[in-house]
Parts: C-alpha cells; sequence; structure tokens
C-alpha cells in the first residue's frame, strides 16, 4: 500500500514539528485538501457569497495580494479545485518569493494525478533551496506513491549530508554543529526509512539525531513511537522517560499526547506530587 506521508501516524508529525505551523505547505489549505472540502450548510453559503464577490474583483483586476490570497483559500476549502489549480498557478508565477503558493499548486497537481506536473512544482522549490522541508516532504510523498522509494531515500540522504555538514569547517570540531534544518530532513529520512521497511536504519538514524540535538526531545519522542510501533513497548518507555529527562519538572502536553494516542497510559509516568505507581496497569482500570 503506498505511502501517505501527508497523512501519517503520530510519529511521523514529528519530522516538521520544529516548523510550528508550517507544516507541509503553509497548513491553511492541507486540512481542506485532504477532507474534501467543506459540508452543505449555512457558513458554505456565505462563503459562497464571499467568494462570488471576489472573483468579480479580481476579474476586474482590482484585488489586493490578500484578497487574492483569500479567493485562493475559499476555492480549496470549497472543493472548486480545478479553478483553485488555474489561481494557484498564477499567484505562484507572479510571487515566486512565497513559496508556499508553489507548494500548493504542487499538491493541487497531485490530487488531480498529475505527478509529473507536481514534481516539476517542487522540484523549481529545492532549485531554489535545497533545506525547504516541506518541498523533500512532498517529492518524497510522490516517490513513494509511485514505487520509488529508493529515489526518495537516495534524495533525502544526500540531503541530511549536505544538512550535517558544520557551517564553519575553521571552528574546533568540538564547537561544530550541523544546520538547524538538519533535524528536521534527518527525521523525514527515518519516516521514509521505515516506511520502506528498514526500520533498524531509521531507528539508527534517530538515535544518531538525539546526539547532534542533545537538546531536543523530537528525535528521542520520534524513536519512542517507532519502539512502540515494532511493539517494543519497553523500549518506548525508556525513550520516554529520556526525553523527559531533558526537561525535568517542566511538564509536556506532547509527551503525554503520543502516550494518549498509543493507549499507553504508563507512558505518561506519574503526575507531580501524585503516587501512582509507574507500572502499568490493566487496561480497564485506563481512562478513555
Amino acid at each position: 500500500m503506498p505511502l501517505a506521508l501527508s497523512r501519517p501516524k503520530l510519529w511521523i508529525g514529528l519530522a516538521v514539528a520544529s516548523l510550528g505551523g508550517a507544516c507541509l505547505a503553509g497548513g491553511w489549505w492541507l486540512g481542506h485538501l485532504q477532507s474534501g472540502g467543506l459540508a452543505t450548510d449555512p457558513k458554505q453559503r456565505a462563503l459562497e457569497r464571499q467568494l462570488e464577490g471576489l472573483q468579480q474583483r479580481s476579474a476586474q483586476g482590482g484585488a489586493s495580494a490578500a484578497e487574492e490570497q483569500r479567493l485562493l483559500e475559499l476555492l480549496i476549502a470549497l472543493n472548486r479545485k480545478e479553478e483553485a489549480l488555474i489561481l494557484s498557478e498564477r499567484l505562484a508565477d507572479q510571487q515566486p518569493e512565497r513559496p508556499a503558493l508553489r507548494l500548493v499548486l504542487a499538491e493541487l497537481r497531485r490530487g488531480q494525478n498529475d505527478r509529473s506536473g507536481a514534481e516539476r512544482e517542487v522540484r523549481q522549490l529545492l532549485n531554489q533551496n535545497p533545506s525547504n522541508i516541506q518541498a523533500l516532504q512532498l517529492m518524497a510523498l510522490l516517490q513513494v506513491e509511485s514505487g520509488r522509494g529508493v529515489l526518495a531515500v537516495s534524495q533525502l540522504q544526500a540531503a541530511f549530508d549536505q544538512a550535517s555538514k558544520p557551517a564553519l569547517q575553521s571552528e574546533p570540531p568540538e564547537s561544530q554543529a550541523p544546520a538547524p534544518e538538519a533535524l528536521d530532513i534527518g527525521l523525514l529520512l527515518a519516516n521514509v526509512l521505515q516506511r520502506q521497511g528498514q526500520p533498524g536504519q531509521a531507528e539508527a538514524l534517530l538515535i544518531r539525531l538525539a546526539a547532534a540535538f542533545p537538546k531536543d526531545q523530537t528525535p528521542i519522542l520520534a524513536r519512542a513511537l517507532l519502539l512502540q510501533e515494532r511493539g517494543n513497548t519497553k523500549g518506548a518507555q525508556a525513550a520516554i522517560a529520556q526525553a523527559k529527562a531533558l526537561k525535568p519538572g517542566q511538564e509536556n502536553p506532547r509527551l503525554d499526547a503520543i502516550a494518549a494516542a498509543w493507549g499507553l497510559e504508563s507512558l505518561k509516568g506519574p503526575s507531580p506530587g501524585g503516587s501512582r505507581s509507574s507500572k502499568p496497569g490493566p487496561a480497564k482500570n485506563q481512562g478513555p
């Protein structure tokens, strides 16, 4: 079954966690692309009226850049993807400094089964910025979906190796560190390795990332969820404990969310000042 990197399990989403709200292609459009639009209701009708007004302004040449973007958002939200594709192509050409627009165009082409067109758009983004994590993720998705997972691994490995080179070679080795984007690319590479049936290599890479970024919990959390997916609950618990130890005394809702998502209440650990045993209890005693 083809890998759906744009609809990943929880640990895969960690690959872009450090990007905040910029997941995959800007965030504001992705949910609508995946859900297929809005249900028919008064809110939708209000959006359609707003859309009509913006289309008129755009046709007359009086729409501002913000209005054009809003028009694109509405077309996607209302599942009018053919019109959205035409508009996104125009906006991407007019505003090359905004890579999110070309990512939207690439995803719309993919949604129309125009994979070669989607790859062409993504390649243009990667020519501008080889470390663009959203473009790398979408390219990996396109490649894996078309049975070219080996190529996806090879290209991500090259991008990771490039990003991992210290920025200042003249610095002493102990002060050299990989570029921040190496973490995001490495997490994405680990994801693809795991989905390509190479969990051992994926785990080894996550361990390497944890050592290279010792203050970041993300690669440790990714490893915890990889271990759990492989049935190694004890190892997953140890990894969660390791992540918590990086920031002792600090609550981290993400850790609890991961545990809850997998039904592993024991991974959450006792609450501060609580007396709950660290030994996992029977499933029937766990909360929903």
